[in-house]
């Protein structure tokens, strides 16, 4: 009896040695806080993170745990304690001993697995990422509030502050005892209706599977990661079918523990289908509402297995097993079975549920143009980007939403390939539904490196989510909603990689400084980079001058002649029809006035990819006919038509006998002239 009491008092001294030595470390903290309070380099938020070390609940939970008591008191052992915001989160119960290993290890020697102390001994998963940063499961270690010390047996013991509290697989309450402990991702998937799992259920794959006879890829010992479809993504009554043994392989990913906070986003891994005739790749990401998704990447196909990229939802998450993580997502991968249509209205609650949400509030017409299409792409704008504020102005706008949404959908299957194919010698041009608009691709960068961008209506959006395949076409999930300008028509002339040449003449000349003034309306006549290329061949020695510090006069006059300030904008069709009633169309410049005169003609794309005809403008100056490339690029300050060559003659920058005037020597000449009228003055 004595020496019961004295072991319960021993582990009471250790727990309390190791709360008091926490403590000593919130001293510690505090004392290092009021030397940081002279110091207006440093941060003042170390004390607070300290005052944050040892949970009051966690030191109770320990407390009344017998098991833990013993360890504390006779072992070395590590201890991951949650912090206080952890627990906060945290809903559910706290598995003590799933927290503490039996032997004292620092961050740097922890191994990749290691057994907790819980029944079975579940094992835990440490992974270490590129930053530097080590996670337990799920868990990030704060390195900052590590303490070692050693017990009254001489046991070292380390205590690890972790951001999330660690979450064992358990069984349901109505399972027997001890029915499943430990189990790997087979005997999960076999048991999965007894296990804590929330109202997930896996019958319908678990059927695949025993069909296919795949158990061994569940069971294989190691450390892999398991994604399993539920029921719910089985709606189609033929999709489970298409669940055949490479499919099924293509759920799994060996030899890696993937857990969603340790995840490298976006980083592709090899699947269990991965070989000579069929490659298939899977990577993570994780949208700014939380959301975490998975997609598989096709990128070698056969005939039952198309090319493309299939996204799932992650409905929960990070579910340790022996020998590996299971993710449960809400449809299974690899498998392109829905229309373009059909996608969006799966993604209800899903990445693009706003913007399915603005199809079905502006009338779901555009839903129906979409499924009468016998090819489609759609350029899907994220959930994020409709949180930007220039949309909240037009979202009730039905003609106009309409016209917008309109902007985003192509009558062809464009995946990044054929992408590719059209940008490889210029930026590829390509019509939307409405045929008198186009969206412009740039593609920069190769394989996994490769940055998509594509203007519309003023607005350059990033792909962040390319070949989201479907039956008929194909999705890209994009970062802004095109047709809806955010920027001025200096930040669209700087942005922009069509029209870099004539931003850099008018950042040397200082035309730009203007550009900004949102209280001036602006139609600014643009010449693509190509059109300054032009020049070189037909004005080598002007075109050299036009691009040099020496002749910014002459630089920004050109410009200038390009430049209409108006109290409005002049969109090209407004344009044409002012030219219908009058021959020559008189627009107010900075120095002058421009004479143009703008016209519809019939042609081709500028792309020798495209088999499109298309009615397109031009604007005839000084005898010249110049084709209008980009028409109504929107800014918040005006308009830009971006045109195939610029309002440009040799004689621009000629003087009289054939020399050049440079901006040096017109500061000279006027300096003499100043001398010469106060020397005549004087006398």
């Amino acid at each position: 009896m004595i020496e019961h009491h004295r072991r319960r008092l021993s582990a009471s001294a250790a727990l309390l040695l190791l709360c008091c030595c926490c403590w000593a470390s919130t001293a510690a903290g505090a004392e290092l806080a009021d030397k940081l309070r002279d110091d207006t380099e440093l941060s003042q938020s170390t004390a607070k993170t300290f005052r944050r070390i040892m949970p009051v609940r966690f030191y109770s939970l320990l407390e009344q745990n017998p098991v833990a008591n013993s360890t504390l008191s006779l072992r070395s052992c590590t201890i991951f304690v949650p912090t206080n915001e952890a627990f906060q989160r945290h809903r559910g119960s706290t598995h003590v001993l799933y927290h503490i290993i039996t032997v004292a290890l620092s961050k740097d020697q922890l191994p990749k697995t290691v057994s907790s102390d819980m029944d079975g001994n579940p094992p835990l998963y440490i992974t270490k990422n590129r930053n530097g940063d080590v996670y337990v499961n799920n868990a990030r270690i704060i390195p900052s509030l590590t303490v070692e010390l050693t017990n009254r047996e001489g046991k070292r013991q380390v205590m690890h502050i972790i951001d999330e509290v660690l979450e064992p697989l358990t069984t349901l309450p109505t399972a027997k005892p001890d029915a499943i402990t430990n189990p790997d991702a087979y005997q999960f998937l076999q048991q999965a209706d007894l296990l804590n799992i929330g109202d997930n259920r896996v019958r319908t794959y678990r059927s695949q599977v025993a069909l296919m006879k795949k158990e061994t890829i569940y069971s294989a010992p190691g450390t892999h990661t398991f994604l399993l479809p539920v029921d719910e993504g089985f709606k189609l009554s033929t999709r489970s079918s298409l669940v055949d043994a490479k499919v099924i392989d293509g759920h799994v990913i060996p030899n890696t523990v993937i857990f969603t906070a340790a995840s490298q986003h976006d980083e592709p891994k090899t699947s269990a289908a991965f070989e000579d005739l069929l490659k298939v790749t899977v990577s993570f990401f994780k949208q700014k509402d939380g959301k975490m998704y998975v997609k598989s990447n096709t990128i070698i196909g056969d005939a039952k297995h198309p090319q493309g990229v299939v996204l799932a939802e992650i409905v929960k998450a990070n579910i340790p097993v022996r020998n590996g993580v299971v993710h449960l997502i809400h449809r299974p991968l690899m498998i392109i079975d829905t229309t373009v249509t059909q996608f969006l209205q799966d993604n209800e609650n899903g990445a693009l549920r706003k913007f399915y949400e603005v199809i079905m509030d502006n009338g779901g017409a555009v839903l129906d143009d979409i499924n009468n299409l016998a090819e489609v792409t759609i350029l899907a704008p994220s959930n994020d980007a409709w949180n930007a504020s220039s949309i909240n102005n037009i979202v009730r706008d039905r003609k106009k939403m309409s016209e917008i949404l309109n902007m985003h959908i192509i009558k062809e299957r464009l995946n990044v390939e054929k992408i590719r194919q059209k940008n490889a010698n210029m930026i590829a041009q390509v019509p939307t539904v409405n045929n008198r608009t186009f969206l412009y691709f740039n593609v920069r960068g190769e394989g996994s490196d490769a940055v998509i961008t594509v203007e519309g209506g003023g607005v350059n959006a990033t792909v962040v989510q390319a070949d989201v395949a479907q039956t008929n076409g194909f999705v890209h999930i994009i970062d802004r909603v095109l047709g809806v300008p955010h920027t001025t028509v200096l930040g669209k002339l700087e942005s922009d990689p069509m029209m870099s040449d004539t931003y850099k003449m008018g950042h040397f000349s200082n035309f730009n400084d203007q550009l900004n003034n949102t209280q001036r309306r602006y139609t600014f006549f643009v010449p693509r980079d190509k059109g300054w290329q032009k020049t070189e061949l037909d004005y080598p020695s002007a075109h050299k001058k036009l691009f040099m510090r020496d002749f910014a006069y002459h630089s920004k006059a050109i410009l200038e002649r390009h430049l209409v300030i108006a109290d409005r904008v002049f969109t090209i069709k407004d344009l044409a029809q002012m030219s219908l009633v009058s021959d020559t169309v008189l627009l107010p410049t900075f120095r002058d006035s421009l004479k143009i005169k703008v016209e519809e003609e019939a042609g081709h794309l500028h792309d020798e990819y495209a088999s499109h005809e298309w009615t397109g403008y031009v604007i005839i100056w000084n005898y010249k006919k110049i084709n209008v490339y980009r028409p109504d690029v929107e800014c918040t300050n005006g308009i830009i038509h971006v045109i195939d060559y610029p309002l440009l003659e040799e004689k621009d920058i000629v003087v009289s006998g054939g020399s050049y005037l440079t901006e040096s020597s017109i500061c000279i000449m006027l300096a003499n002239l100043i001398m010469i009228t106060v020397a005549k003055f004087l006398n």
